[in-house]
C-alpha cells in the first residue's frame, strides 16, 4: 500500500490557526507583534524551558512514522540559523491518535517560527538545505506527563508541483521557494 502523500503547502496562518500560531513580525516598522496568548495553558508546578535543538537536514520526499504531541502546554519553535524547515501538523482523530488523512504541511522560511497548541500532534524539528538551529520554549516539570510520541502508519511530505510554494511575502517579497 502507498504512503498517505502530504504536499508542502505556502505559509499560511490561517489555515495553520487551529494547530497554534505563526511567529511573524508585525506588518509595520515600530509595531510589535505579541504571541503570550498562546503559552498561557501549562500544567500546575510547571516553569518555562528554553533550549536550543541542533538538527542535521533532511531531504525531500519525508518519510513520516513517528509524531509527538504535549498535551499540557504550548511548544514554540523560534529559528536561530535555518534555511528552511518542515511544519506538519495533525489534528486527532475519536481515539486521540493522530489522524493523517487531516494533516498539514507547510514549508516554512526560516525567518518565521511556529507555535503548536497544546495537545497538537505534529512532526519534530525538521529542516532543509542544511544544519538547523532552534531555539525552543515550553512549560515543564508539572504533575502530568507531557511528551507523548506515537508511531503511525508511514506518511510522505512531498514538494509540491513546481510554482506552489511561495516564500511568505514580507522575508523575501514572493520569490519562488
Amino acid at each position: 500500500m502507498m504512503p498517505l502523500r502530504v504536499p508542502l503547502r505556502p505559509v499560511d496562518p490561517a489555515a495553520f490557526a487551529p494547530f497554534g500560531a505563526i511567529v511573524q513580525p508585525p506588518a509595520a516598522l515600530g509595531q510589535r507583534a505579541f504571541f503570550s496568548d498562546h503559552l498561557h495553558q501549562r500544567a500546575e508546578g510547571s516553569a518555562p524551558v528554553l533550549h536550543v535543538n541542533h538538527v542535521a537536514p533532511s531531504v525531500l520526499p519525508l518519510e513520516i512514522k513517528r509524531l509527538e504531541r504535549h498535551p499540557v502546554a504550548a511548544q514554540v519553535f523560534i529559528p536561530l540559523d535555518v534555511s528552511r524547515y518542515v511544519a506538519l501538523v495533525m489534528p486527532s482523530d475519536p481515539s486521540g491518535a493522530p489522524d493523517p488523512t487531516r494533516a498539514l504541511a507547510m514549508l516554512m522560511p526560516g525567518t518565521l517560527g511556529i507555535i503548536y497548541s497544546p495537545g497538537v500532534w505534529h512532526l519534530g524539528a525538521t529542516v532543509l538545505d542544511k544544519v538547523g538551529s532552534f531555539a525552543v520554549l515550553m512549560w515543564r516539570g508539572g504533575r502530568e506527563p507531557d511528551d507523548e510520541f506515537r508511531t503511525i502508519a508511514s506518511c510522505q511530505v512531498v514538494a509540491p508541483a513546481p510554482g506552489h510554494v511561495r516564500e511568505h511575502a514580507s522575508t523575501s517579497g514572493g520569490a519562488e521557494a
